[in-house]
C-alpha cells in the first residue's frame, strides 16, 4: 500500500486528488493539510471528500508517507518539496514550480527567485504519455499544467514527425471556471462569468506559454520549432478545457494519412482517444474522467485540431495520479476512469 499526503487538499484539485486516491486499490491517505482548516475534517469542507483530518503544513508527518502531492501556489511548492525530498520520500509537485527547466525563463515569468533551482535538471516533467522511461522511481515529477496537457499531446504526432509547418501553430484554448482556483477573484465570480464568455491573458501574457513552448521545442528536435500563439478563454461551465489548435502545413498533406498518425501514436494510451473522422471533440467526453480526446480535420492545408480534457482531472489530480502509478511502477490506469 502506498501512503500519501496532500499538500492544499481543500482547493478544487486537492480534493479532486483525495477522491481519487480514496478509490485507488493501492493507496491510502495519511494526511492532508490545509492552512485555513486546520483541525477539520476534508469531509466537513466537502461533503464527498475521504474523512481524512487537515494539519496545517509545518505538522505534516513526511516520515510517515512515501510520496506527496504539491497542490501548492508557486514558490511555496518548491520550499515544500525540499523539505519533503529530505525525508526520502517521492514527491509529486502540482505547481509550475519544476516544469520550465530554465531558471530564468521561470523568474521572469513568475516573478519569483526560485527557491530550489538545483532539482530543476532531475525533475520529470511528466507528460506522462512521453515520460514513462524517466518515471519509474523517480523522486521529482513536475505534473504539467492543465492548458498545455491539452495542448501538447494534440501537438506530439505531428511535431514528432517533422511534418513541415508554416507560420505559427495556434491554440484557441476555453477552460472552465474552476481552473482558476478556489480562492475568490472578482472576474470568477457567478455574476461576472454566467451568460458571459471571454478572453483573457492574450498575446505572450498567460504563464502556460513558456511551458507550451519547452514542450513544442522538446517534440520538434529534427526541425526548428514553430512558434505559438496561445489565446485562453473563460468559459461560464464549472470545469472541462476544449483547444481548438490551428496548424499551417507545407507540402501536400493527406488528411487520411495524418489520421493514421494519431492513431498509431495513440492506438495503446489508456487515455488518449483519437475520434473517427466526422466527429470533434467536446467536454462531455471528458469531464469527470482521466481522458483526452482529440479529433482533427484538414482544411486545404491548414490541421485543425479539437483537443478536450477535464481540467481538474487530466489536466491536474488524475494525471498526478496516473505519475504516481508509473513512478511506483503498478498499472497505471489504477484509480482512474479512462
Amino acid at each position: 500500500m502506498i501512503k500519501a499526503g496532500i499538500f492544499g487538499a481543500t482547493g478544487y484539485t486537492g480534493f479532486e486528488l483525495a477522491q481519487i486516491l480514496q478509490r485507488h486499490p493501492q493507496a491510502d491517505i495519511v494526511f492532508a493539510t490545509s492552512q485555513s482548516n486546520a483541525g477539520q475534517s476534508l469531509a466537513e469542507v466537502y461533503p464527498t471528500a475521504p474523512d481524512v483530518k487537515l494539519v496545517l503544513g509545518e505538522n505534516a508527518p513526511l516520515d510517515e508517507v512515501d510520496v506527496v502531492f504539491l497542490c501548492l501556489p508557486h514558490a511555496a511548492a518548491a520550499n515544500t518539496a525540499v523539505t519533503a525530498l529530505q525525508a526520502n520520500g517521492h514527491v509529486i509537485d502540482l505547481s509550475a514550480d519544476f516544469r520550465i527547466k530554465d531558471v530564468a525563463v521561470y523568474e521572469k515569468w513568475y516573478g519569483v527567485t526560485h527557491p530550489a533551482p538545483e532539482l530543476l535538471e532531475t525533475a520529470v516533467y511528466g507528460l506522462t504519455e512521453f515520460a514513462r522511461k524517466e518515471l519509474p522511481g523517480a523522486k521529482l515529477v513536475a505534473n504539467p499544467g492543465c492548458y498545455p496537457t491539452s495542448v501538447l499531446l494534440a501537438l506530439q504526432p505531428i511535431l514528432a514527425a517533422g511534418l513541415p509547418i508554416t507560420g505559427p501553430i495556434i491554440a484557441d484554448s476555453k477552460s472552465g471556471v474552476s481552473g482558476a482556483g478556489r480562492a475568490p477573484k472578482q472576474n470568477t465570480h457567478f455574476v461576472e462569468v454566467a451568460n458571459n464568455f471571454s478572453p483573457y491573458n492574450i498575446g505572450r501574457k498567460h504563464r502556460h506559454l513558456p511551458e507550451m513552448e519547452q514542450g513544442i521545442a522538446s517534440f520538434s528536435q529534427n526541425v526548428g520549432a514553430p512558434p505559438l500563439i496561445f489565446s485562453p478563454h473563460l468559459l461560464p461551465v464549472p470545469r472541462g478545457i476544449l483547444s481548438t489548435i490551428y496548424v499551417s502545413l507545407g507540402g501536400q498533406s493527406n488528411e487520411a494519412d495524418i489520421r493514421s498518425l494519431y492513431e498509431e501514436t495513440y492506438a495503446n494510451e489508456p487515455f488518449v482517444h483519437v475520434l473517427p473522422a466526422g466527429q470533434l471533440a467536446s467536454l462531455g467526453h471528458v469531464n469527470h474522467t482521466n481522458r483526452c480526446v482529440m479529433a482533427l480535420t484538414l482544411a486545404d492545408n491548414t490541421l485543425i485540431l479539437t483537443s478536450a480534457i477535464d481540467n481538474l482531472i487530466k489536466g491536474a489530480a488524475g494525471q498526478a495520479v496516473q505519475n504516481m502509478n508509473v513512478v511506483f511502477e503498478l498499472e497505471e490506469t489504477q484509480g482512474l476512469i479512462s
